[in-house]
């Protein structure tokens, strides 16, 4: 028997989450944190953001990790840029490879998204215990 989306998602979910720090922010707690304003949006992000979206065959974790963190840069969506820069570490990207990818998008989003996003990535390579060498 097939799995449906929200096994699938909360599997995919799972492996982009890091674990063992409680203070990274993660995706499985939207409801949790959303669910008395939006009731079912954590139904939404599990079946469809990652049952149907990530479980899709074409680009791994690391690229689709790269093309997140360029989309929500360029959209401007901080406390959602974290959560998938933390995702970027916990897939396998190096902490040069999220910092190029951000320095990549000045000459499309400009100086000020970039600095805004590299603070983030400061931020979350101090919580992970990361430098930019590792």
């Amino acid at each position: 028997m097939e799995q449906d989306c929200n096994e699938i998602g909360k599997k995919i979910m799972d492996d982009l989450t890091a674990t063992d720090n409680t203070n990274i922010p993660t995706h499985a707690n939207i409801e949790e944190e959303l669910g008395d304003v939006a009731p079912g949006l954590g139904k939404y992000v599990t079946e469809f953001a990652f049952g149907d979206i990530y479980s899709r065959e074409g680009l791994d974790y690391r690229q689709r990790a790269i093309s997140t963190i360029s989309a929500l840069l360029t959209l401007g969506t901080e406390p959602q840029l974290e959560l998938h820069i933390n995702v970027a570490l916990t897939v396998g990207l190096t902490p040069q490879e999220i910092s190029e990818t951000i320095i990549h998008l000045l000459p499309y989003v400009g100086f000020p998204k970039v600095l805004n996003a590299l603070k983030i990535v400061k931020k979350v390579y101090k919580e992970r215990g990361v430098s930019y060498d590792s």
